[in-house]
């Protein structure tokens, strides 16, 4: 193995362990997901206070990055890097 190789299946387990012991603990915002919800603001409930209240500004902003960086992502992968 390389290097690399070597550094992102380290990179995995720690993730695998973080991860782990987060879903062990079932304290709120443990979780990879949680994170990205209080970050991107996807909660609703905690988000707004009103109902149908649409997103402005920065939080606009930071969910437009996710969607784009998840997208961009998931063409990379399916092209082998193409995109």
């Amino acid at each position: 193995m390389t290097p690399f190789e070597y550094a992102w299946a380290a990179w995995a387990g720690a993730f695998v362990v973080i991860e782990g012991i987060a879903l062990y603990r079932k304290q709120p915002g443990d979780t990879l997901s949680e994170q990205v919800w209080r970050i991107f603001g996807t909660r609703r409930d905690v988000e707004y206070t009103a109902k149908g209240a649409q997103p402005r500004g920065l939080l606009r902003a930071r969910r437009f990055a996710l969607v784009a960086f998840l997208a961009w992502l998931a063409a990379h992968f399916l092209t082998g890097g193409a995109v």
